[in-house]
């Protein structure tokens, strides 16, 4: 009996060190979003915490939880900063009253040479799509930090204001499919 308990606690003990906790503090998210001719705007949006299961040194798993309610630009100030902020906040765009978080749940990580290709689900505003993008993950110490970019195509989860796709004589005014986004995720 005394062995049973000790392999249950054995295993028991593998499970918790497998999943690291993101750390919300020092993970970051970046993003750029594209009118498809001119101005480009920048700006962060907060993860508001996750897991990356990880076993012997390889990704196995894992989820981040994106703050949406945080999303913010950087390349505007003032009057303009307030109104980018608050479209993109909208029922136009992300909807953040009525979906406050985005998320990614990891499927699959592989090696190929020195980067990662992950796939997973990511789910906007209600919607969840397969995404695959390259990453790295490097231990810092008891840490892990994973960084990595990808390019989402915002009207497969239903953000088609000003897609050229849906909406005709938008000249100027139409705003790229796609926006890229690159995170540093470091857990605790």
């Amino acid at each position: 009996m005394k062995s049973i308990t000790l392999t249950l606690v054995a295993v028991l003990f593998s499970l918790a060190s497998f999943a690291q906790k993101i750390s919300a503090d020092n993970s970051k998210v970046e993003w750029i979003g594209h009118k498809v001719v001119g101005s480009t705007h920048t700006g962060t949006v907060a993860v508001k915490g996750g897991e990356l299961k990880i076993k012997k040194g390889a990704l196995k798993g894992g989820e981040i939880e994106i703050d949406l309610t945080s999303l913010s630009s950087t390349d505007l100030e003032g009057e303009w900063k307030q109104k980018l902020d608050g479209h993109l906040k909208s029922g136009d765009f992300f909807d953040v009253e009525k979906y406050p978080t985005a998320k990614f749940v990891l499927k699959s990580a592989t090696k190929d040479g020195d980067k990662l290709k992950l796939t997973g689900d990511m789910t906007i505003k209600g919607v969840s799509q397969e995404v695959a993008f390259d990453a790295s993950l490097k231990e810092d110490g008891k840490k892990y930090v994973l960084e990595g970019a990808i390019e989402i195509d915002r009207t497969k989860f239903g953000l088609k204001y000003g897609s050229d796709s849906f909406f005709d004589n938008l000249g100027d005014k139409a705003i790229s499919n796609n926006f890229d986004i690159s995170f540093k995720v470091t857990t605790l």
